[in-house]
């Protein structure tokens, strides 16, 4: 994916490549070496996280940056291009990318699932950036071949799956929507809404197993659609609950204005932990039977 992603944005005449795009792509092949080793032989999580730091600061000396940042309740806008804005925005970048790249990493445990939440997110930035009053055509091609590669991928990991995304594969979906979110023009409120159920479910369980004193990152089956398998349900039917509600999502979020996302946002959120917390009390239920 990182392989095909990289040749046909250096390859189309329609994009001007600037530094931002060189940064992008210097990261990507870092991050490939580091996933196919992680894949061959177990890469410790601190390294990982490490290199997704590095990354993130890389991208960010190249100007993926956010400049600024709309309050969703207000519209108000914030300016992070000066002073200690600039180590705000930093901040903030660091953050950003890993948290997306970790949500879609910990949510790659079933087959299709990953590929089909990513896919839909490409697109709904692909549909943003076309919309007359963003009209951002060199996003929107991003997104276009962006959302082509993950197409190509999901055929084939759909369940049962004939490929896997491995490390670097989920890394890097996490990384590029990441990217296009903060290049888009700051549009993380947008991919923050999209993502929800992901970033929610990643909050969850960092929560869970702090309070369990656990390795945050260290592996178990507290995720979502592995409570949602305890509870009966079949891969195909995790998977395409995801896809439906975050389908459902993109189209609120692409209908709605900052005022709208962050109502819709909070409400999504309330929904969710809600859902979140019926489920585990089932669980515990089933398990005290």
């Amino acid at each position: 994916m990182i392989i095909v992603f990289v040749s046909v944005v250096l390859l189309n005449n329609d994009l001007f490549i600037t530094p931002e795009i060189c940064g992008v792509i210097a990261a990507l092949l870092i991050m490939m070496v580091v996933g196919i080793w992680d894949d061959l032989r177990e890469v410790y999580w601190k390294i990982q996280l490490f290199f997704q730091i590095a990354i993130s600061i890389l991208i960010f000396i190249f100007g993926v940056r956010i400049y600024y940042v709309t309050n969703p309740l207000t519209g108000g806008i914030l300016n992070l291009d000066s002073g200690i804005g600039v180590l705000i925005s930093i901040t903030l970048v660091i953050f950003w990318i890993i948290l997306i790249i970790n949500s879609i990493n910990w949510i790659d445990g079933i087959d299709g699932l990953s590929g089909g939440v990513v896919l839909i997110a490409a697109c709904t930035i692909f549909f943003l950036s076309l919309k007359t009053e963003v009209n951002q055509p060199p996003i929107a091609i991003l997104a276009s071949i962006f959302s082509g590669v993950v197409l190509g991928f999901l055929i084939f990991n759909i369940n049962p799956a004939k490929a896997m995304a491995g490390t670097s594969g989920s890394v890097f979906m996490g990384f590029i929507l990441a990217v296009l979110a903060i290049i888009a023009g700051t549009k993380i409120a947008t991919m923050l809404l999209v993502m929800a159920i992901p970033v929610i479910d990643f909050l969850w369980v960092v929560g869970e197993r702090i309070s369990h004193k656990k390795s945050i990152f260290r592996p178990d089956r507290r995720h979502l659609h592995y409570k949602l398998i305890e509870l009966g349900w079949s891969e195909k039917k995790i998977a395409y609950w995801y896809w439906g509600a975050t389908f459902l999502i993109s189209l609120v979020a692409l209908n709605t204005r900052a005022i709208g996302k962050g109502i819709t946002l909070t409400a999504a959120v309330a929904i969710i932990l809600l859902t979140l917390f019926v489920i585990n009390r089932r669980i515990k239920c089933n398990g005290a039977k």
